[in-house]
């Protein structure tokens, strides 16, 4: 792609902030692993309309433009990504009104949760340890503990591949086992309504609180991960696989299997991506010899070698 980045830069100059926008920035430092190359350009609208006129300026010019969110669910290669990179960690807003929670999609998920227990609403119990926002949690379906997005979703609002404003109910995105048809029909979900209901404070705290210990003597959160790195095959455990394939420890340079817990992939002393993601093909392909299981990922890869 042919691209006159000083032109580029007085676009977005145009919509955003100057320092909204970040020029050969290094994505290790917006992603949970801590890996990733450099973007051409990050941007971090504020507002709905900066967003929109961002797509609107990348369709225009025909820019290509990636969606980052937060940085929890994905690998970025160690080539970096080309064009924009938009990340929104500026939409952070969370309002409860009556029994209906919204949520900003750049907001944390468990700062959600944690705002639904405020208001004594019951339903993302669930999410209260969850590493990831809103929109990503959308973007997935993201689950936990037996409860998961779509239980709970009413709506999303979206800025299509248009650059246009769209309401989708929770039956429009089809949501399933860690997936929806976000990314596919080119949707950026800017907020999500999640319909709750009246519940007891110390109910929910109790519940919230005993899943958060859980998650925090479990997860090896010491480290910078992805998270979980595959989704649960059918009739198995990844986490269980992998632990009875011999390779808790296993490690491909900065990268290492989790001794704590064998799901999740740690960068334990300065992992490149590429060793990172050769680490998983080693997972998926050890357990396919000792097992004859597929191990899909959950985690997404981007950019380029």
């Amino acid at each position: 792609m042919m691209m006159d980045s000083h032109q580029v830069y007085n676009n977005l100059l145009a919509i955003v902030e100057k320092e909204n926008i970040f020029v050969d920035e290094y994505l290790r430092n917006h992603t949970y692993t801590r890996l990733g190359g450099k973007a051409d350009f990050l941007v971090t609208p504020s507002t709905y309309e900066e967003l929109q006129n961002i797509i609107k300026l990348s369709i225009k010019e025909n820019i290509p433009f990636t969606l980052l969110g937060n940085g929890s669910n994905l690998i970025v290669k160690d080539g970096g990504i080309r064009g924009i990179v938009i990340l929104l960690n500026r939409f952070k807003r969370i309002k409860v009104d009556g029994d209906y929670l919204i949520a900003e999609s750049g907001a944390a998920i468990i700062d959600a949760s944690r705002k639904a227990l405020e208001a004594k609403l019951t339903g993302l119990e669930f999410a209260c340890g969850i590493p990831g926002t809103v929109g990503g949690a959308l973007f997935m379906n993201a689950g936990a503990y037996g409860g998961e997005i779509k239980d709970v979703l009413d709506h999303a609002i979206v800025v299509d591949r248009n650059g246009d404003i769209q309401k989708r109910s929770a039956a429009d995105l089809d949501l399933a086992y860690r997936t929806s048809n976000i990314a596919a029909n080119g949707d950026i979900v800017m907020e999500a309504t999640f319909a709750l209901k009246p519940g007891n404070y110390d109910e929910i705290k109790a519940v919230m609180d005993d899943l958060t210990f859980r998650r925090e003597s479990k997860q090896p959160l010491e480290y910078p991960s992805c998270g979980s790195v595959f989704k649960r095959p059918p009739g198995y455990f990844a986490g269980k696989l992998i632990q009875d394939s011999g390779l808790q420890g296993h490690s491909i340079g900065g990268a290492e299997v989790s001794t704590k817990h064998a799901g999740f992939i740690v960068n334990k002393n300065n992992a490149t991506a590429s060793e990172y993601i050769a680490l998983i093909h080693h997972v998926q392909k050890t357990v396919k010899e000792k097992f004859n299981v597929e191990l899909e990922r959950e985690v997404k890869i981007i950019g380029e070698d």
